[in-house]
């Protein structure tokens, strides 16, 4: 598998080390294992990172210790990196380093480190002691996670075009009579033998009413004629997570299909045109939500507009609609932004339709990473 090199770790370090030294931090602890890979290029299950100024200090166990070192004899090895094998548990091999480092003040991952391993932490240091400050990190790493570098940004490329082309087979593949559940196995079978590593989240095939439900499960239920059926399905390819859904028909076309289908496709369109650098993510959302809102179908768009795409499926920036209860900071989006448009309207008993596509913010505007057909296809 290919892996970020060295050059790039080294800089999304010294992102996470200009916030040490604007925290007035001598250290990190990191559990997230995304932002673990972020920093050193692991794709295991089980790993700390406690990274400081100058060291990047990894702790996992014997399942990992020989990948780890394959990957640090490669062009992606980590700068700074420091193997630090567990013995007895993460968590008193992490207390271990924290204590013989003699750090004093200590940031970590309030959103991911749980309070009871907390807790346990702070008791276990305090004997002999003396306990480090410890300060909550908030979501720094995630938000410099989402400007993709040049790596990342060839990566998402090239596994746009995979999902592209997995999807011109995906749409010749519904047909009448047959269940929700062997589509989306069929859908599953065709993005492993494209290339990818497995699929980005569990595929939605949602057919007649079942459509009318944003993240319905495939069912039983065989699809039949005037059916709109919802695909939604994804990859990762080398970890990075690309998504794209599309909406078809089986059978006739009826004019409120049709209706329906062209709102959804005015807004997506609409969305796309508004994303440039500097645009507002509430306005991007905005452009989208005011097409079905003219179209008499406000009132069935009810999620975002589109999520932040990368390491995760679902990751900033965030396509939302300006509320009180949501973030308004860091509201421009900035070239390197990789992010879904996916607007859609949903009327239960009846049915829905979505159209999805991610798109890469540019510094001359908008790159459409997943280019396939927005047609409406009747099978």
């Amino acid at each position: 598998m290919p892996h970020a090199p060295g050059s790039i770790l080294e800089r999304r370090h010294a992102a996470v080390r200009a916030t040490l030294t604007e925290r007035g931090l001598q250290a990190a602890i990191i559990v997230s294992l995304p932002n673990i890979t972020w920093l050193t290029n692991f794709v295991g299950s089980s790993a700390v990172v406690v990274i400081d100024h100058e060291r990047v200090t990894f702790i996992t166990d014997s399942r990992y210790v020989t990948a780890v070192q394959d990957v640090q004899r490669g062009s992606g090895a980590c700068p700074g990196f420091s193997l630090c094998v567990v013995e007895g548990s993460y968590d008193a091999t992490l207390a271990s380093v924290l204590a013989s480092a003699g750090y004093t003040r200590v940031g970590y991952e309030a959103a991911h480190l749980t309070v009871a391993r907390f807790h346990w932490l702070e008791r276990t240091l305090a004997n002999p002691g003396p306990v480090p400050t410890f300060v909550e990190l908030g979501n720094g790493i995630e938000v410099a996670r989402s400007v993709k570098d040049e790596y990342e940004l060839a990566t998402l490329r090239t596994a746009g075009q995979m999902l592209a082309d997995v999807t011109r087979t995906v749409l010749g593949l519904p047909r009448a009579g047959m269940s929700e559940r062997e589509l989306a196995l069929q859908i599953d079978v065709t993005i492993r033998r494209a290339g990818f590593e497995k699929p980005a989240f569990e595929t939605i095939v949602a057919s007649g009413p079942n459509a009318a439900l944003p993240h319905a499960r495939a069912t039983d239920r065989t699809l039949g004629e005037g059916d709109l059926v919802v695909l939604d399905f994804g990859g990762v390819y080398d970890s990075y997570c690309v998504d794209l859904t599309r909406t078809v028909v089986v059978g006739p076309v009826s004019a409120r299909t049709r209706e329906v289908y062209e709102a959804v496709r005015r807004a997506h369109d609409a969305a796309v045109e508004a994303t440039r650098p500097g645009a507002s993510r509430f306005d991007i959302d905005a452009a989208a939500r005011d097409v079905l809102a003219a179209a008499g179908m406000g009132a069935a768009f009810g999620h975002g507009t589109g999520h932040g795409l990368g390491l995760e499926v679902h990751e900033e920036p965030r396509i939302s609609r300006r509320t009180a209860q949501v973030d308004a900071s860091r509201e421009a989006v900035a070239p390197g932004m990789v992010f879904t448009i996916e607007p859609g309207a949903y009327f239960p008993g009846w049915g829905g339709v979505r159209i999805e596509d991610d798109v890469l913010v540019t510094e001359f505007g908008v790159d459409v990473l997943t280019q396939v057909t927005t047609e409406l296809i009747a099978v």
